[in-house]
């Protein structure tokens, strides 16, 4: 592990489980990533097997070149959170990223109830795109050049995170502090 997390988790991001973690993972990820995707149902493992030992970030990085819809369900997921619905829009749009196009983007936003005229002027907003934007360009001076990109308590994780392999790395290193 080399590269450090910049900037540091702060109240600006959204953070799944107990704040208080010993464990902070932080996900640099992409909505429409067939990688991110399978990486999302790992992460479910991972907080099921972890409990209050683990919280999550995730940090949008939508590669907009590979991936057109990207950067759109990053600014969805970041308008679900104005209305404290992000985890909900995060979870949706990863099962079913194959379908990230606008049309879907408030079928999914209506499926979790949420407001869909405030949802509406909302995905306008500039401020969520800088949000999207902030959170791509600090992944790049943390050194993240794909995605998923794991950092654990601030260092950025090179290891396998496919399988069980990663559970076990969390374990271990949750017994060394």
């Amino acid at each position: 592990m080399s590269a450090n997390l910049k900037p540091a988790v702060s109240k600006q991001d959204h953070v799944q489980g107990n704040s208080n973690a010993a464990i902070e993972l932080v996900e640099y990820g992409d909505y429409q990533c067939p990688h991110c995707g399978r990486a999302y149902g790992m992460i479910k493992y991972v907080q099921q097997k972890m409990g209050d030992d683990l919280k999550f970030i995730f940090r949008n990085f939508p590669l907009s070149e590979m991936h057109p819809d990207a950067a759109a369900a990053a600014i969805a997921a970041e308008a679900a959170g104005l209305q404290n619905k992000y985890w909900e829009m995060h979870d949706i749009l990863f099962e079913n990223q194959v379908n990230l196009e606008p049309e879907a983007l408030f079928v999914y936003a209506k499926k979790i109830g949420l407001n869909l005229p405030k949802f509406k002027e909302d995905i306008q907003s500039d401020a969520l795109s800088a949000k999207v934007e902030a959170d791509l360009e600090s992944g790049v001076r943390s050194g993240v050049n794909g995605t998923p990109s794991f950092f654990v308590n601030g260092k950025k994780y090179d290891g396998d995170w496919e399988g069980r392999e990663f559970t076990r790395y969390l374990k271990a290193y949750l017994a060394t502090l």
